[in-house]
């Protein structure tokens, strides 16, 4: 297969005929038919706890996981399930994702044309492609990078643009405070990719004007993801000792 293996995704499988019917309550968009759908499940104060991939495949729904938050997420979904007719188990199935010409039966990932496909159930090569490079470029955050549990607002996160939110879809956990960073505020922080000149580790405050505007996450080629505080954002910033530059036209 033209890809490699992802080895820190766990797949979930959800079967029985009230799994649309949990999921639709519970997740930030419904999953569709033979297509991917990036979808996150939030606290009910409206903060991140998980982001994954749904796949709808007619008599059973796959989920797609970071390995690391794949208990705590099927226990949750087992709790919310209460007496509803769904089957929750852990499908032992290998998560391939690649660039270029997909193999029969891959799905191009929903969030970006740049982040190519992904495909169930065979094994791929080594790891081969600088996918960070590719998030840095285009803004897309990693879970327990930019993603923190209990912690990230996804519109923050640009969920939106990432097709990871569906504001038509009606009540999920944390559907009313996410409506209501839609509808009735403008965002005053978030998620942008910014210019570094040098580098810090992940976490990094950002500093401009003598003041905390934000927080350092993952660099490549000279841009990095960046948490910032737009009203202290300016042009010329530092993180460490390396030199950070944004601006809103990016």
């Amino acid at each position: 297969m033209n890809g490699e293996t992802a080895t820190d995704r766990t797949v979930i499988r959800l079967t029985g005929e009230d799994r649309h019917h949990l999921l639709h309550g519970l997740v930030t968009r419904d999953p569709v038919a033979n297509a991917l759908t990036y979808s996150a499940l939030l606290t009910p104060q409206g903060k991140f706890l998980a982001d994954f991939f749904l796949l709808d495949q007619g008599d059973e729904i796959l989920l797609d996981v970071k390995s690391d938050l794949a208990p705590g997420l099927a226990k949750r979904l087992m709790m919310y399930r209460l007496r509803s007719r769904v089957g929750i188990e852990a499908a032992d199935l290998t998560v391939t994702r690649g660039l270029g010409e997909p193999p029969t039966g891959a799905l191009a990932d929903p969030r970006h044309p740049a982040l190519g496909w992904r495909a169930f159930g065979s094994e791929g090569g080594p790891a081969s492609v600088d996918w960070d490079a590719i998030r840095v470029a285009h803004c897309i955050p990693e879970t327990g990078v930019e993603l923190i549990p209990d912690e990230t607002f996804i519109l923050e996160a640009g969920f939106d643009r990432l097709a990871g939110v569906d504001h038509r879809k009606g009540c999920y956990v944390g559907q009313e405070v996410t409506a209501r960073m839609k509808h009735k505020t403008t965002l005053r922080k978030g998620l942008v990719t910014v210019q570094i000149d040098g580098s810090a580790p992940v976490g990094t405050q950002i500093m401009a004007g003598g003041k905390v505007a934000g927080t350092l996450f993952t660099q490549s080629g000279g841009q990095a993801i960046a948490y910032l505080r737009f009203e202290r954002a300016g042009a010329e910033m530092t993180a460490g000792d390396a030199s950070v530059r944004w601006s809103e036209a990016d």
